[in-house]
């Protein structure tokens, strides 16, 4: 069984909901050699993401991506969660790394599926083989789709849809 989930709950940037999906099982299911999976993508403001940051992990702010993970435990053949990417952070990180909002968002994505895969980023090695993963899978993608045209220009903002 695969469920792949976009809710856009934000107005700051249209998405392209079908290509992001093209991406997303791509990178699922071709890259991370899944076929079982069960995954909730929110696109949500900075706002909404300051929220989901104080309350669920104690934090002050927003910040880029939240992970949850709801698989039954470690090793789990069903991934299984959620991923909330804020994007007026991408926005914000896009302009500080001098990349595309666009590929801003892919790379939290990434980030938030080796989340579920298991990867961590609590300590300094940890976070740096993460990111050698993170790295390598958006390169991938980047070969893959022109990840400028996540931008839609006819897709309706704060809308979802369900496959």
């Amino acid at each position: 069984m695969s469920i792949l989930q976009f809710l856009n709950r934000q107005k700051v940037r249209a998405f392209d909901r079908r290509f992001l999906r093209r991406i997303a099982r791509t990178l699922l299911e071709e890259l991370l050699g899944r076929k079982h999976y069960e995954l909730g993508v929110h696109l949500v403001g900075a706002h909404e993401m300051t929220t989901l940051n104080e309350t669920f992990l104690g934090h002050q702010g927003s910040t880029d991506v939240i992970t949850f993970n709801h698989a039954e435990g470690p090793g789990a053949e069903m991934l299984h969660g959620e991923i909330f990417i804020c994007v007026d952070e991408a926005l914000v990180q896009a302009r500080r790394f001098r990349v595309s909002w666009q590929a801003e968002a892919a790379r939290y994505l990434v980030h938030g599926l080796l989340h579920l895969e298991g990867c961590g980023d609590s300590e300094p090695r940890l976070r740096r083989a993460m990111k050698r993963r993170e790295n390598k899978l958006l390169k991938e993608l980047s070969r893959r789709f022109d990840l400028g045209k996540l931008s839609g220009h006819n897709q309706a903002v704060g809308s979802h849809e369900r496959r």
